[in-house]
């Protein structure tokens, strides 16, 4: 499956010449919180876009302590394709990232009228054609959602043990093309690092208002979409966008930590789905070890089979990593499944037990 995806799933690249129309209005949306380091490369990368769409940026600080909105400014230098404002109180409450994007949703709707809303996160980079690309994609797959995956960037060995298992999770899964057509919820596919939406169609979904309690909130945006019938696609993305999410196993920890929990089921149901798992993946190699040689050969196909999957979504994304620094990578494959599923057991009991925090916040997630 994931060597069929890896030949037949939507891929967002530039294109020759430039491909999004000129009557297209995009509006970028920028939820930051306490990324004064990271959000002067982004919007160095957004100003510097080669497209004949109309480009509006909208930043909006979600009660950073470091002073990413006043940065923000600097950045832009003055350009007047960027508005830089702090979220508005919100007494409804909700998980911090859901609210600041329902924040910025109606903003990008109700100040820019645009034809296609992005969001995209402070740590993601942009190659200079990648709004182009993903605005032309979106269109030429005459999807309302589209979620071109970035190149994970993993630089430490706890991120190359589990970044790459984002987009092997989907890549392994799902017939890409089958479940794009689909409008079945829990076949949709999202990244929030990098989101691109028909602006008409985010207004008929109510923006970001139905991920207000969510923890993955691109998940439960995609899922909407699909509930109300509309399209939705994801697509590697890997050539036009990049990110690093976490920089070390502390932030891996946690980052994954605090939304696993919501993919994987509860007690029961997540140990059964890490049993699961752990019996493809992790078993098999652990033949290699036996007297007998049928079942040696047995247990390297069973190996090969995790190695050749997790290599082959990983160049699909568009790994930014050397061919042989990600087979390297991919034969770690068994261990990587023991990390992640022992982060999916973590998650599960930091939701039980009202201990999951993220960027100073603890979230709400005894429900």
């Amino acid at each position: 499956m994931a060597v069929v995806n890896a030949r037949t799933a939507p891929v967002v690249a530039p294109r020759r010449g430039g491909a999004a129309a000129a009557t297209e209005r995009v509006t970028v949306c920028i939820p930051a919180r306490d990324e004064a380091a990271r959000l002067p490369d982004l919007l160095a990368d957004l100003l510097a876009q080669r497209t004949a769409a109309a480009l509006t940026v909208l930043v909006l600080d979600d009660e950073s302590t470091d002073g990413t909105a006043d940065v923000a400014v600097a950045a832009a230098g003055g350009d007047p394709r960027v508005r830089v404002d702090r979220r508005r109180p919100d007494a409804a409450g909700g998980v911090g990232k859901s609210v600041t994007c329902i924040d910025l949703g109606d903003r990008a709707l109700t100040e820019t009228d645009p034809t296609v809303v992005v969001f995209v996160d402070a740590d993601v980079r942009l190659t200079p054609h990648a709004v182009d690309a993903a605005v032309a994609e979106l269109r030429e797959l005459r999807t309302a959602f589209l979620s071109p995956w970035p190149g994970q960037v993993a630089v430490t060995r706890a991120e190359r043990l589990v970044q790459p298992l984002l987009s092997w999770s989907w890549s392994v899964s799902l017939y890409v093309r089958g479940a794009n057509r689909g409008r079945r919820p829990s076949m949709g596919v999202a990244n929030g690092q990098f989101l691109v939406m028909d602006a008409a169609a985010y207004r008929a979904v109510g923006g970001h208002r139905s991920t207000r309690g969510a923890v993955a909130d691109d998940l439960e945006l995609v899922r909407e979409f699909r509930r109300h019938g509309l399209p939705t696609a994801v697509g590697y993305g890997g050539r036009v966008a990049t990110c690093r999410m976490y920089d070390d196993a502390a932030q891996v920890w946690a980052g994954h930590g605090k939304w696993l929990w919501s993919q994987f089921g509860r007690g029961p149901v997540a140990v059964a789905v890490g049993a699961v798992v752990a019996s493809i993946w992790v078993v098999p190699p652990t033949g290699l070890l036996a007297s007998s040689r049928r079942t040696r050969r047995w247990a390297a196909l069973g190996y090969g089979a995790g190695v050749v999957s997790r290599l082959a979504s990983r160049r699909a994304e568009g790994s930014p990593d050397s061919l042989f620094r990600d087979v390297v990578t991919s034969s770690w494959h068994p261990a990587s499944i023991v990390v992640g599923t022992a982060l999916a057991v973590s998650s599960d009991r930091g939701r039980r037990r009202g201990t999951l925090t993220w960027k100073s916040r603890a979230l709400d997630t005894r429900r």
